[in-house]
Formats: C-alpha cells, structure tokens, sequence
C-alpha cells in the first residue's frame, strides 16, 4: 500500500433518497471539489451535474474498495446510505487507511427516520440490516411486544420474513413495511405477517417489526433447555451446561474455542451472550459438525465458524483464544498442546464423565492448581408406581487461567 498522503482525499457522504436536500455545506463543497464521485447507482441519480467523474459500485462490493482504494490521494467522494457507520458501507473502506485521510458526513440514517415516523424510542428497540443476513439472526428477539426496525434486501424479502414469522408462531406480528423513506416516492403500509399481501413493495424497504404471537421464546440465560439443540445424544445437558458457560465467563468481544463441539450446544450459548463474541467450534465428525452449523444458524449466530478435524492436530500454527471448552477427546497430548500455544491470558475449562478422564485431569490439577469440581446430577423418574431419583453419570470439571 503506498505512503498515505498529507491531508485527507476521500470525503464519505452520508445521501438519503431525497438526495442533497439537508447535506451540509461541507459535503456540497466535497462533491462540488472531487475528481470522482463513487457510489451506488440510485444514489448517483439523485446528484445534480457535477464535474466529477460518476462511477457505480461494482459488484462484488470489495471489487468497489479496490478501485477506490487505487485512487489514494486524488480527491474522491464516496457515496452511502445514510449513516456510513451504521449497518452501511464507511467501514469497509476506512478500515484500510489512516484517520487523517478521510473525512465523513453522515444523513439521518434509516433507523433514524423510521423510528421517526412510527414513533418509537430508538433506543429501546432492536436494529438489525439484513440485506445480506440470515432472517435466523432475530430468533432471539421474537419476544411478543418487542419491537424491531429490520432493513431488508428487497421488496420480496418482506414476504420472505412475514412467512418466517409466521413460521415461528409469530404471525400476529404487526409489520410496518416502509419504502424510500425521506424520498418523494416515501410510502408506510401496515399488516400483520400472516395477512400480508403486498405485491408492490418497493426498494430500498425497511420494517418496522411489533412482536406478537404464541410462539416459543428463546431464553437468555446460560442453560437453555436440550430441545433447542438438534443432537445426537453428544451435547452438554443444560445443567452442566449453565455451570460449564458459568466457568468460562464470557465477555463482550471475546473468543472461543469449542473443541469437539458435538451439537454446537457450548459455542452457541456462548455467541448467545453478546452480539460481539466470537466463536470457532472444533469437531471431527463431518455429520456433527454440520449439525453445528445448522443448529447456530437456527438460534440466530450464524456467526459460529466450524471447522472439521481432530485436535490436537487441528490447532497447530493457531494463537489460544480468550476461553477454550473441551467437551470431547480430551487428552495428554491435547492439553500439552493448549499449554504450549502461544496467546494468553486464556480460560481453560474441561469436562470429563469417564475414570480415565477423570484422572486425567485430577493429574493436570494436581500438577498446575485451577479449580476441579465434580457435579452429581439426579432427576426424578417413575419407579415402578411411585417415583425415584434416576442418577446422570458424575461429571468433573476443571477451570484453570492459562
């Protein structure tokens, strides 16, 4: 990448659909002063004449980065959907250079004017873009009367979400589909998302989300119930699991690894805590580890990246994250692995049912402290007429700071 130059080149304009109406002077004089103008094709319509060169944003998006980052140093604006910095395009090109070379002037952002128009305290609802996104990510937000102001890819895109809604038991929801917003074509229509039928919805489209419904809502505790989870039998049962998610004490923008993940149940719950951790799962069995991925994407984390190999060889050349979970194929040779790896400070915990596991890790306590803390389970059953205390097999757990 060559030297940065003196002085920022590239002015980031925030543009509605009412095009230069409310922009500052500031980012009039940027557009009136560049050499080219970069952005969207709707957002370049909106401009009046210019003696800018207009060039539209090619796809792939990072194929647009390129070429604007090749013209370092010439005066550029680039243009963005209302808030650069907020579920838009800023990022992705000042993440590449320094603060001195760029300046930005953001427009009221989506958020801003759909909350305006139906009311809402921003902040006290949920924001979500989903242009590209899963509409999986809301499941832990269907709770019937949060709200949500969700933007969507296109017109079709609302149909697709009022018939997941509907899906989930949600479908009294009430949708507030809202086209152009700030635009002379500015449209508000309201439905429920089982009675949608709105066959003209135009972009760009955001909506306004109302939970309402009977169906089953996620809970935010550590523990969720087993049934949430697609699985084989190989996952942490929701006891152990709220005391295994207690050990390892996740924090917002950490990392995980969750070796021999099974079912996924750990990592998840993890993500589950704060949108802004991170998580890799670790399984062997191919069959698993896609079970993995479907179950996150299921719970809204699609962020959980899953990777099939066996440890110890698989975290080989890899730096420990901030927690590390072992929940199958604990070993010798995998803990002198995590203890050699680079990185650190880094929360161990591990799960152990067998004897020989048990003493596996009774050794490593012994040898390096943490804390071992064996957990008997036993829940009621029917015994012949009455009932009687069916025992799980004892579980040891060993914490320790890396």
């Amino acid at each position: 990448m060559p030297e940065a130059p003196e002085g920022h080149w590239l002015t980031i304009v925030g543009i509605g659909e009412d095009g230069l109406h409310g922009l500052s002077s500031a980012a009039r004089a940027a557009l009136e002063d560049a050499a080219l103008v970069m952005g969207a094709a709707r957002h370049l319509a909106l401009l009046p004449a210019l003696k800018a060169e207009r060039l539209s944003w090619p796809v792939p998006f990072e194929e647009g980065v390129r070429m604007l980052l090749s013209r370092r140093g010439k005066p550029t604006v680039m243009l963005a959907s209302g808030d650069p910095f907020w579920f838009s395009a800023g990022t992705s090109v000042t993440r590449h250079l320094e603060q001195r070379e760029w300046t930005a002037h953001p427009a009221p952002s989506t958020f801003a004017l759909a909350a305006a128009r139906l009311g809402w305290a921003i902040q006290h609802i949920e924001c979500h873009g989903l242009h590209a996104a899963p509409l999986t990510r809301l499941r832990p937000c269907l709770v019937p009367g949060r709200r949500a102001i969700l933007l969507l890819r296109d017109g079709p895109a609302v149909g697709e979400l009022a018939a997941w809604l509907t899906e989930q038991g949600f479908g009294a929801s009430t949708l507030y589909v809202l086209e152009a917003l700030g635009g002379s074509r500015e449209r508000i229509r309201q439905c429920t998302a089982e009675t949608l039928d709105l066959t003209d919805i135009a972009h760009p489209v955001a909506v306004g989300l109302s939970v309402a419904g009977e169906g089953r809502t996620l809970p935010r505790s550590s523990g969720i119930p087993d049934d949430w989870f697609d699985h084989d039998g190989q996952i942490t049962k929701r006891p152990a699991r709220a005391l295994t998610l207690s050990a390892l004490a996740p924090r917002p923008g950490e990392t995980l690894w969750d070796i021999g993940a099974g079912s996924g149940s750990i990592a998840i719950e993890w993500l589950l805590s704060h949108p802004s951790t991170a998580a890799i799962a670790f399984e062997a069995d191919p069959e698993r580890a896609e079970r993995a991925r479907a179950n996150a994407l299921a719970l809204g984390v699609d962020r959980l990246t899953v990777i099939e190999g066996r440890a110890p060889d698989i975290l080989e050349g890899r730096t420990r994250p901030d927690a590390i979970f072992i929940g199958g194929g604990l070993s010798q040779s995998l803990l002198e692995t995590l203890f050699a790896l680079p990185g650190g400070p880094t929360r161990l915990v591990a799960n152990a049912v067998t004897l020989e596991s048990e003493a596996l890790l009774a050794q490593w306590h012994a040898l390096k402290g943490g804390d071992l803390l064996r957990i008997e389970l036993a829940q009621a059953a029917p015994l012949g007429t009455r009932r009687g205390w069916h025992a799980a097999y004892p579980l040891v757990q060993w914490s320790i700071a890396l």
